[in-house]
This record gives C-alpha cells, structure tokens and sequence, in this order.
C-alpha cells in the first residue's frame, strides 16, 4: 500500500459516504441501490482478509440500509489498517459511484447524482 493509494481511497469513500448517508429507506430501496453498496462492502472486506491472511467472511445484511455508510466506514477502516490493496479497493468505490450515479431514483424522479 502505497501513501497515495491510501489516500486516494479515504477520498473516494468519505466522497461516496457523504453521498448516500443521509438517503432514507425508500430510496435505498430504489433501483437495488443498498445491493449494490453492500456488494461494494462485502468486496472491500475481501481484500481486507486477504491482506491479512484470514479466510473471507460473509459481511451481514443489517435489517437497516441506513447503516450500510457505517458498514462501508468500518470495512474501510480494517482494509487501511491491514494494509491492503487500496488502488483496486478505490477503483471497487469509484465503479460503485457511478453505478449508483445512473440508477434513476424513484422516490424523487431524478436520478441519484443530483440531489
């Protein structure tokens, strides 16, 4: 793991953390949206057991999306102090955001980029 790298995964996902902490149920709900970050979720876990020689774990579905920004802050976290792949987990939060970016939102009409 490289400084920049490391960098440049904080960023990415304060970036996506600040984008979705404040969504409520419905629009989790919308589009596979909470699948999608969870997925992302279980991904950076992964990485987080394989850079510390541990077998991969199931990261558990809570019955709230709301604490999926949680999952993902904590996940990050095991994955920095592990020291792991922290480009590829970047490049995982960038392809995320965007797909996020183009499922459109239907409790508003818009789609999820625009607030």
């Amino acid at each position: 793991m490289t400084d920049a790298g490391a960098a440049e995964f904080r960023s990415a996902v304060t970036r996506l953390v600040r984008r979705v902490s404040h969504w409520t149920p419905p629009r989790w709900a919308a589009s596979g949206r909470a699948e999608l970050v969870h997925g992302l979720v279980q991904q950076l876990a992964d990485l987080a057991a394989d850079a510390e020689g541990e077998p991969r774990r199931a990261v558990p579905r809570l019955g709230n999306d709301a604490a999926l920004p949680d999952q993902l802050r904590v996940v990050a976290a095991d994955l920095l102090a592990a020291g792991g792949e922290c480009a590829r987990a970047a490049a995982l939060v960038r392809e995320t955001s965007r797909a996020l970016e183009f499922r459109p939102d239907r409790t508003t009409g818009r789609d999820a980029a625009r607030p």
